[in-house]
């Protein structure tokens, strides 16, 4: 009885966390800080490409600059907006473009939540793991700003 309540939990909670018709057909976002670069996303459904330039911290006060491009995945509306508020993950390419980074490829995997404050006006925490050869692990928080227009 037990096992059968658990797995009817899960199945509405999944079911809810991949309801894709609560997500636009379409949406081009402008961010305007690191996450997930400052540049343009594109959304449709679910999933989302981004690319643009990417400025992290991995020690105070000493700035490294990337490219950055990837996909997203989203998941778990919140919300009933327009545009809903919800949680991501995503893997992303950086180049790097200073630093010990200069001219060096990278990878990421991220996750985090955009909060949809007011009408396409969103904001966005997360954490990166950025990987690349000869270089150790980084982990940072990723805040951002967006706008976004549905279409």
């Amino acid at each position: 009885m037990l096992k059968n309540v658990l797995l009817a939990v899960l199945l509405t909670i999944a079911s809810k966390a991949f309801a894709q018709e609560k997500f636009p057909k379409q949406t081009i976002s402008i961010n305007g800080f690191r996450n997930p670069s400052i540049g343009l996303e594109y959304q449709r459904n679910q999933v989302s490409v981004h690319a643009g330039y990417y400025p992290t911290n991995f020690e105070s006060g000493v700035t490294t600059e990337f490219l950055k491009a990837g996909l997203s995945y989203w998941f778990f509306p919140v919300d009933e907006k327009d545009i809903p508020s919800s949680f991501y993950v995503g893997a992303s390419y950086f180049r790097g473009l200073t630093r010990d980074y200069e001219d060096k490829n990278a990878l990421g995997v991220e996750a985090g939540f955009r909060w949809y404050a007011w009408k396409g006006l969103n904001f966005r925490i997360g954490i990166i793991a950025l990987a690349a050869d000869g270089q150790d692990l980084q982990i940072n928080p990723t805040p951002s700003i967006s706008y976004s227009f549905k279409f």
